[in-house]
């Protein structure tokens, strides 16, 4: 047993309860490796989860953090693929806010040597959500159009590139105009949409004659209706977050998400079949609780070789309020990472 650093909260409601803790840590049981984390990358998962708007956060006190990367420093038994000193990142349902982790054998994959501990902790959640979104729920083929909501975050950025890899034309979309030469220049999108009153014309003239497939969904709200209005037949919308309903504060603000839910766009079942159109949605933790299928996607999304993950902001583990905060505000671009 020894000492470990985490992040804590008491049960979820404000971000201002998460508190930095040191607690014991047993060894690793039979199947489980212990990993001393280097990096952990941030989700809106965790944001909601904080703030109690994600309906798999536990109850009562919980670490959030859904991803890491580190190394082995300890094996339990029955391991064998695993060795003190392996470099590797992991995924965890829950609990990733650590300086520690003990975590199934199943749950950690290899480190490539070329990649640095903060790519390795922007890759796994964002890259699954990406790869499966796109290739399984999505039905990505060659010159499909596709829209990609918040192209400069961290699933953004690797859904285009795995879109590019089809031989995909690709459209994606920021909220802020300082994004905007960012995507151009670094992330080769055939279209950048800077999300405004104009967004459904915009939208339109990008797209010119090719009818839109495919769109990645994450915003909610009128932008989730212009898009699905514009979608052609046939085409698929994978919606994998609301951002519109999120909060800048450490709190929700519940009169303003009321507000929006009562606003919210509603789609009728009942036209699906006259509009030959199909809404989907997925949750990321139901990946994770089909450990098979996870490794079979990561198996297939390694076998692409995409760059690493853009990692655009770096903080220490003692800044992790402050991380969140640029992170939770939309003043990110490519992925936010905490060094441990």
């Amino acid at each position: 047993m020894f000492e470990r650093q985490v992040y804590r909260m008491p049960k979820a409601g404000s971000i201002r309860d998460l508190r930095l803790q040191t607690e014991n840590l047993s060894p690793p049981k039979a199947g489980e490796v212990c990993v001393q984390v280097k990096a952990i990358g941030l989700n809106f998962a965790d944001i909601f989860a904080m703030q109690g708007l994600y309906s798999a956060t536990p109850e009562g006190p919980f670490i959030p953090g859904l991803e890491f990367s580190g190394k082995v420093i300890a094996v339990g038994e029955a391991v064998t693929e695993w060795k003190v000193g392996d470099r590797v990142m992991g995924a965890t349902r829950f609990g990733g806010y650590v300086s520690h982790i003990n975590i199934n054998h199943r749950y950690v994959i290899p480190l490539a040597d070329e990649w640095s501990f903060e790519e390795g902790a922007g890759f796994l959640v964002q890259g699954l959500t990406a790869y499966y979104a796109l290739t399984q729920l999505g039905n990505l083929q060659q010159d499909m159009a596709v829209l990609i909501h918040s192209a400069a975050g961290g699933v953004g950025i690797l859904a285009n590139r795995i879109c590019k890899k089809y031989g995909a034309f690709t459209i994606g979309t920021v909220g802020r105009a300082s994004k905007v030469d960012f995507l151009r220049e670094e992330e080769a999108y055939d279209a950048v949409i800077l999300r405004d009153k104009d967004f459904g014309v915009q939208l339109e003239q990008a797209l010119g004659d090719r009818p839109l497939r495919l769109i990645m969904e994450c915003i909610g709200g009128k932008v989730l209706k212009q898009g699905w209005e514009v979608m052609a037949p046939m085409g698929r919308m994978v919606v994998y977050g609301n951002a519109s309903f999120s909060s800048h504060g450490a709190k929700p603000n519940y009169p303003r998400l009321i507000w929006k839910f009562l606003r919210r766009p509603k789609i009728d079942p009942l036209r699906l079949p006259t509009e030959n159109k199909s809404l989907m949605g997925f949750n990321l933790i139901y990946l994770y609780e089909q450990t098979d299928m996870m490794h079979q996607l990561l198996g297939e999304l390694q076998a692409m070789h995409l760059k690493p993950q853009h990692i655009g902001h770096v903080y220490g583990f003692d800044q992790m309020h402050e991380a969140i905060r640029v992170f939770q505000r939309g003043q990110s671009v490519g992925k936010v990472v905490v060094k441990v």
